[in-house]
């Protein structure tokens, strides 16, 4: 072993302690840092043929930096509904502002003056629109948007469909001629019917529209259900006569045996136009027919009035809603995730997000919750993976290290002073 290579040696492991202490010095500055995967440093000796018998080459170490991305962080709680942690694998998928499409767990989005969920690296959260239909791509990044939370204006919705559940009398008279509500002109009040009931629906503006419904029995086991706008209804009585016919008619038929609408009954729903709206299918499928007085056991029709949005939901699925101030929500996006085969082997860049490697796989994208890409909460953050702890006793190692090895080079270099002192 020559003095030279002693030196170069204790060189490499200086090199070796010092790459290592970098690597700590950047974890414990950034361990507080939201979403932070820790790094370390591991070690790896060269070795060089020696010259021969007795003989030693002194070889060097070579230091590997290692990201452990793969390690989940603690979650902690916070007060903002926008921020958000995955208890998983997964990761948020992110653009900077030139486009360019990145992965990170840095959850702590904020809304920008555009509406936009932007995290505290400045980078944007994408996911796919729940209002034009976008659907996930497994393998790749497109149909990918940035998500916009919009919390003013004013919207509403058209109703569609509903449901109203009744319970026919059994025992009710039946209505016989042409004094139905299906069967009278506009200008009659003489109506026969056995029972009635409302439903409020909602036009494309968000108005109100009420929709009478009237059940007359016409023989055992037959029910006719007949609708009418309510705003046509006479102002005396808020009933018949209306100033305009039906609005549709519908015939159930009952099993005499069960109770419920038969398996040959015509209809099990009833579809009324709305005006300034849309159709709307009301499903009539849960109408019983037993020996107990007319009641409504239940109704429901979607749409909603118009009213402005109070706040917004975010689910462990990544579904965003809006929620406006009359109760009722709207999806405007899922948040996407993605996840690879071997996560430490991403790169590293900036503002806490990582760049896809040939290395690190295939990227496959997906939601939380689906194919253990993990849950997505809101209300938490995800803090970083370094323990400080750790981290110091590292320190304390690689420095006493770094010791030895400058009192190795210190020994090389004083038997090289020694050698060349001989022809002194």
């Amino acid at each position: 072993m020559s003095l030279q290579g002693m030196m170069r040696t204790a060189t490499s492991g200086m090199n070796a302690q010092a790459s290592r202490l970098s690597s700590i010095s950047d974890n414990i500055a950034n361990s507080s840092t939201t979403g932070y995967k820790g790094s370390d440093v591991s070690f790896s000796d060269l070795v060089l043929s020696s010259g021969g018998s007795g003989s030693y080459t002194s070889g060097s170490v070579n230091a590997n930096t290692n990201y452990n991305i793969s390690e989940q962080g603690s979650l902690t709680s916070t007060t903002s509904s926008t921020d958000l942690a995955i208890k998983g694998t997964g990761f948020f998928v992110v653009q900077d502002t030139s486009g360019s499409i990145f992965l990170t767990r840095d959850g702590s989005f904020k809304v920008n003056s555009s509406g936009e969920l932007v995290n505290e690296s400045g980078y944007t959260l994408l996911g796919y629109s729940k209002t034009d239909g976008s659907s996930a791509i497994v393998n790749g990044f497109s149909g990918l948007a940035p998500v916009k939370v919009t919390q003013n204006g004013l919207t509403a919705s058209a109703s569609t469909t509903g449901t109203v559940n009744v319970n026919l009398n059994s025992t009710a008279t039946a209505v016989t001629g042409a004094t139905t509500p299906a069967d009278i002109g506009t200008t009659s009040s003489s109506v026969d019917y056995t029972s009635s009931t409302s439903v409020v629906t909602y036009d494309s503006l968000g108005n109100t529209v009420q929709v009478d419904l009237y059940y007359t029995k016409t023989a055992d086991n037959t029910w006719q259900v007949t609708a009418f706008n309510h705003a046509d209804a006479d102002s005396t009585t808020g009933s018949f006569p209306y100033s305009s016919g039906p609005m549709s008619t519908a015939e159930l038929d009952f099993d005499a045996t069960t109770g419920k609408l038969s398996s040959s009954s015509a209809n099990d729903s009833i579809t009324v136009t709305i005006p300034g709206g849309k159709d709307v299918t009301l499903d009539l499928s849960s109408t019983t027919q037993f020996a107990y007085k007319f009641t409504v056991s239940g109704a429901k029709v979607d749409g909603n009035a118009a009213s402005a949005v109070s706040s917004v939901s975010i689910g462990t699925d990544g579904v965003i809603s809006a929620v406006y101030s009359d109760g009722s929500t709207k999806d405007l996006y899922q948040i996407a995730l993605a996840k690879v085969q071997s996560p430490d082997n991403l790169a590293p860049i900036s503002g806490n997000a990582f760049a896809l490697t040939d290395a690190a796989g295939t990227v496959v994208v997906g939601f939380g919750g689906d194919s253990n890409f993990g849950t997505i909460n809101a209300y938490q953050l995800e803090e970083s993976n370094v323990d400080v702890a750790t981290e110091l006793t590292n320190m304390i190692e690689s420095q006493r290290s770094y010791t030895a090895n400058s009192k190795a080079f210190q020994t090389a270099s004083d038997l090289m002073d020694v050698l060349v002192n001989l022809k002194r």
